[in-house]
């Protein structure tokens, strides 16, 4: 059985029956035979059941918001507006896949050459509990619109959430079996890359189950695209609008509970403004209101799992007894739930785990810098790569800086690094590889095929 348990209070929410491995078997099958029929159906044919999911989604969006609440301690309001940019993702694909998926011609000196990109077939993807909808949507949008049919593999403690994309997806006229929910736990993902009816995978989540999903298709020949994690590092420099900065980089950083690749976790200030921003950063984590997920007022719930705090809590304080000095929280709170509150580090100096690892929580590391080539050398020093932000009043330079100096697959210039159906996102080193969303993310798992007419 597969359980789901309340970060807020510790109570079992429901428990799952596995899926077998018979009846995986099945559902590749069935997906495969679907996929093959929808490949041949014209692109505005598939959009119209991928508008009917945004109108679902719409529809479902307060029941949906309080399931990310139970599931995985989401505040509403931060579900709500998941489930709309699920809804936008969708609509997105639906007007635009004509345009994204049209052959490209190309001039060679013969009566037609071109590119068609036709979809590959049914795509597994293994995804996270951090954003249950967005993070599914995000590759199901795209791909579903491309030809190709999936199959998810979801976080255990996400499940209800996996279960209700499915009958979303059903209920807005797709295929019965074209996408499918798999209630499996991590252990059986090969057992599932093996099949000869699954031709790739997409996983978001840590660098080594990337590493083993990666390892294992790349024993098969089959494409993956990876989002793993990420250490953010955000620049301010001396001649910023600190209170702005301030503001954007605690939004950035406790969103969702601190639980997002993308968040910012280490802040890499100039040294003549470092102890005023670091004044106006504890100010804006003081007004966090940290509570039950499922009341209005709450701006940050409890973290997903009583581990997964424990473990962040851990690094808070080794990087305390190596030498950094605790502005703001740190203290595991008393009673049930996985909560822990915004926490502030300064004096941050490399060695410590809140340098060099990612802390996937609300804690941030504020790491003094010399001058500006000083914190793109610190913002750089990580294995990691997948966004980064620069706060300055100088735009030409901060445009320079994010263009060619920050070593991240997204970079942002006094704002927040975020995801956006039209743009490309993904990572770099550690952080992965491939892209989701825009032109490029829905022509990862298609065929670029070559056509030559003489």
């Amino acid at each position: 059985m597969i359980q789901s348990i309340s970060p807020t209070d510790g109570r079992l929410i429901a428990e799952y029956v596995e899926t077998t491995p018979d009846e995986v078997a099945a559902h590749i099958d069935t997906a495969v035979a679907l996929q093959r029929k929808w490949a041949q159906a014209p692109i505005a044919e598939r959009a119209i059941p991928m508008m009917r999911t945004a109108d679902l989604l719409e529809e479902a969006r307060e029941d949906l918001a309080g399931l990310m609440a139970a599931e995985m301690g989401k505040p509403l309001a931060q579900g709500r507006g998941e489930v709309e940019k699920c809804a936008w993702v969708c609509r997105h694909y639906a007007e635009n896949a004509e345009q994204i998926l049209a052959d490209e011609q190309i001039e060679a000196g013969r009566s037609s050459s071109y590119v068609a990109y036709r979809p590959l077939g049914v795509v597994l993807a293994v995804m996270p509990w951090n954003f249950p909808f967005w993070q599914v949507f995000r590759f199901v949008a795209p791909a579903l619109m491309a030809g190709n049919g999936g199959l998810l593999k979801h976080a255990s403690n996400v499940t209800g959430c996996a279960l209700a994309i499915d009958r979303i997806i059903t209920e807005a006229g797709f295929p019965d079996g074209l996408f499918r929910t798999l209630v499996v736990p991590s252990s059986r993902v090969d057992e599932i890359l093996e099949h000869p009816g699954v031709v790739a995978a997409t996983l978001t989540g840590s660098d080594p189950a990337g590493r083993a999903v990666a390892a294992k298709a790349g024993s098969l020949l089959k494409k993956t695209v990876l989002e793993l994690g990420g250490s953010d590092p955000y620049i301010v420099l001396a001649d910023a609008d600190l209170a702005r900065a301030a503001e954007t980089c605690a939004a950035s950083r406790l969103i969702n509970g601190g639980q997002s690749c993308i968040a910012a976790k280490r802040f890499i200030v100039e040294a003549p403004v470092v102890e005023e921003f670091t004044s106006l950063l504890a100010s804006a984590f003081s007004n966090t209101v940290v509570g039950d997920p499922l009341d209005e007022a709450t701006t940050m719930g409890p973290m997903a799992r009583v581990d997964l705090r424990d473990d962040l809590h851990t690094q808070v304080e080794a990087s305390v007894a190596a030498g950094a000095r605790l502005v703001l929280g740190g203290a595991v709170p008393d009673g049930p739930g996985a909560f822990y509150p915004p926490t502030l580090l300064t004096d941050v100096q490399d060695g410590m785990p809140v340098y060099r690892e990612e802390t996937f929580g609300p804690v941030a590391a504020v790491i003094e810098a010399a001058d500006l080539d000083d914190a793109v050398r610190i913002a750089n020093d990580t294995e990691f790569g997948l966004g980064a932000a620069i706060f300055t009043s100088d735009l030409e330079l901060g445009e320079q800086v994010a263009r060619d100096r920050l070593e991240a697959g997204a970079c942002f210039v006094n704002a927040f690094v975020a995801s956006d159906p039209r743009l490309p996102f993904g990572g770099i080193k550690m952080s992965g590889y491939g892209r989701e969303l825009s032109d490029m993310g829905m022509r990862e798992f298609l065929n670029a095929k070559t056509v030559v007419v003489a």
